[in-house]
């Protein structure tokens, strides 16, 4: 059961796979088999590099924050939440996740949501949610399996398509989804944009920075710098004591900090490199399980194939949600009950989308109000899904991402109010509306 588990759950894997059965659907030859396999393998890896060095330069950021600011509450982070339910529920976890990916596939190949679901950790996540979940609901063994593994696929499906009217305008064609877990949030960062009508004159790629100030236009020394002066403004107020204490193992405070921050743009510059060497090989590979397997499907992809298209927007994006998230907990402070600090790793990557998309429909305004909002998402959502997670609620942790929330608090509440049989009734009337098939207006002709 590990094994499927580490398996479905390794993007590089996973997508590889799809890669190669879509180049053998196509009848390639050997050596564009073998290549565009590989080359969909490594890209994968190279941006899972980037990201896991992204997350080590922004760990100790947020440690600097808490200590700097002396607060203290419940950290969202899916990585650590998904631990604590996988040592109790991580049987049924591996068999909702690959029965639910059997759904996904049955839902893009009968209906008019054509969204196969690739982001393999992701769908990990929520399957071990929805296990907890359906425990709390009272569901037995096939039962739980059978409700889980539904509601997982309907969400890996939904939650691109909710989003792929933003990617369509964003991406310029409809080639490719996105499949992250925070479609809610991006999309209505998408819609807040709107309200700013954007251009590509106002967009955050077009700053116009003074002729010193030039270098600023190269997105790696400008995300460098900028983090920069947010290491360094954060570790003076954390203090030299605490930093070299507990976090950079004897290293000068400053220079540890210039160097968390000189890794953070390393990673940005990784996975933009990633994203683009996976785009070259996964869409054309994919046509192959569109034309055999589920006529126009299209492959939804984690969420930095998106960050090429608005690098400035992915660093605007960022702080404006960790922004949104620092309102909310001071929101949070003067209200009372459970305070939610602003996770820094969640913060980066749904407030670097957020941003894009933000810009992608509103330019520059769009991108830091929509991001803020989505910050403000992101915090206040997990308050209300923390009570429908039976035991694992009280942990010091919780889910980050916006669909984690909207899609737990959704079967949780009917878990919690009439159990196993609205869930059930709830299940069959969303797949009965997604098989209704939507009727296309007939152009007149004079």
């Amino acid at each position: 059961m590990q094994t499927l588990i580490d398996i479905l759950s390794q993007p590089a894997i996973l997508v590889a796979l799809i890669a190669l059965t879509g180049l053998l659907a196509q009848k390639k030859n050997m050596s564009d088999t073998v290549k565009g396999t590989t080359k969909t393998f490594v890209g994968f890896l190279v941006i899972s590099a980037g990201a896991g060095i992204l997350e080590s330069a922004l760990v100790p950021f947020g440690a600097m924050f808490e200590q700097a600011f002396n607060v203290t509450g419940v950290v969202p982070n899916n990585e650590a939440i998904v631990a604590l339910a996988l040592s109790e529920y991580g049987t049924n976890t591996a068999l909702i996740m690959f029965f639910g990916m059997v759904v996904n596939i049955l839902i893009a190949r009968f209906t008019r949501f054509k969204y196969i679901f690739l982001t393999g950790h992701h769908t990990l996540y929520l399957a071990a949610m929805l296990a907890v979940i359906m425990v709390v609901a009272g569901f037995d063994t096939i039962g739980l399996i059978a409700a889980g593994s539904v509601a997982l696929g309907i969400v890996m499906t939904l939650s691109p398509a909710i989003l792929q009217p933003f990617m369509r305008q964003l991406t310029g064609n409809d080639n490719v989804a996105l499949g992250h877990f925070s479609a809610v949030g991006y999309a209505a960062s998408a819609l807040v944009g709107k309200l700013f009508k954007g251009s590509k004159e106002n967009s955050t790629e077009n700053i116009n920075f003074p002729k010193g100030l030039g270098f600023l236009r190269d997105s790696t020394v400008s995300i460098a710098l900028t983090m920069v002066v947010m290491y360094v403004i954060v570790a003076l107020f954390a203090g030299p004591a605490y930093i070299e204490a507990e976090l950079s193992e004897g290293t000068n405070f400053l220079v540890f900090s210039l160097i968390q921050a000189g890794s953070f743009a390393a990673g940005v510059f990784i996975i933009l490199s990633g994203v683009r060497l996976v785009l070259s090989e996964i869409v054309p590979a994919f046509k192959g399980i569109s034309t055999k397997l589920v006529p126009n499907a299209k492959p939804a992809l984690d969420v930095p194939i998106i960050y090429p298209y608005a690098p400035n927007a992915v660093l605007i994006g960022f702080f404006a949600s960790f922004l949104g998230g620092i309102f909310s907990m001071i929101i949070m402070i003067f209200t009372g009950g459970v305070i939610i600090l602003p996770g820094v790793v969640p913060h980066f990557f749904t407030g670097a989308a957020a941003g894009v998309f933000g810009n992608a429909t509103g330019g520059f305004k769009g991108s830091v109000i929509g991001s803020f909002v989505n910050g403000v998402v992101i915090s206040f959502l997990p308050v209300f899904l923390m009570p429908v997670l039976g035991d694992l609620g009280f942990a010091n942790t919780t889910f980050s991402d916006a669909d984690f929330g909207v899609s737990g608090i959704f079967f949780g509440s009917l878990a919690n109010y009439a159990g196993p049989v609205a869930i059930t009734i709830s299940l069959i009337v969303i797949l009965a509306l997604m098989a209704i098939p939507v009727k296309k207006k007939k152009t007149e002709t004079r």
